[in-house]
């Protein structure tokens, strides 16, 4: 099977937060991610929100910063349109394949968007996003 047959057949991102990849079990192909009590989600593609803190090119990856900690996007630099996104400060949006979830979550970037100009309204309603997705999906 192809990389994009693979691609077609994966479901939609799940919005998560870096504390929840943290704690995540791994599923195989997937992981598992508990959204409460009694609950879970298979989780491979994610959507991410936080603060770029630092950016290595060097190696291809940023730190970012959501509320609840840190986790580092790999693959920037082959982000079409990525590249206005990876300053410190900026308020930014990602796609992408979950690589690891402890002790660091790193995610593969298949997209990225700078939502800085909305910064303050996209950080207070991005919980609420991440719990309300979740709840319908668990």
């Amino acid at each position: 099977m192809s990389k994009t047959e693979t691609e077609k057949k994966r479901p939609p991102p799940v919005k998560v937060l870096s504390s929840q990849l943290r704690t995540a079990e791994n599923c195989g192909d997937s992981y598992c991610v508990r959204p409460g009590k009694g609950r879970s989600l298979l989780v491979s593609l994610v959507w991410m929100q936080g603060t770029v803190m630092e950016v290595q090119l060097d190696r291809d990856s940023v730190l970012l910063m959501d509320e609840t900690g840190t986790f580092t996007v790999q693959g920037v630099n082959g982000i079409p349109k990525g590249k206005p996104c990876l300053s410190p400060g900026k308020y930014v949006m990602v796609m992408g394949v979950i690589q690891a979830a402890s002790p660091e979550p790193r995610v593969r970037a298949v997209k990225m968007a700078d939502l800085s100009e909305l910064a303050a309204l996209h950080r207070r309603t991005w919980k609420l996003e991440v719990e309300e997705l979740q709840q319908v999906l668990a």
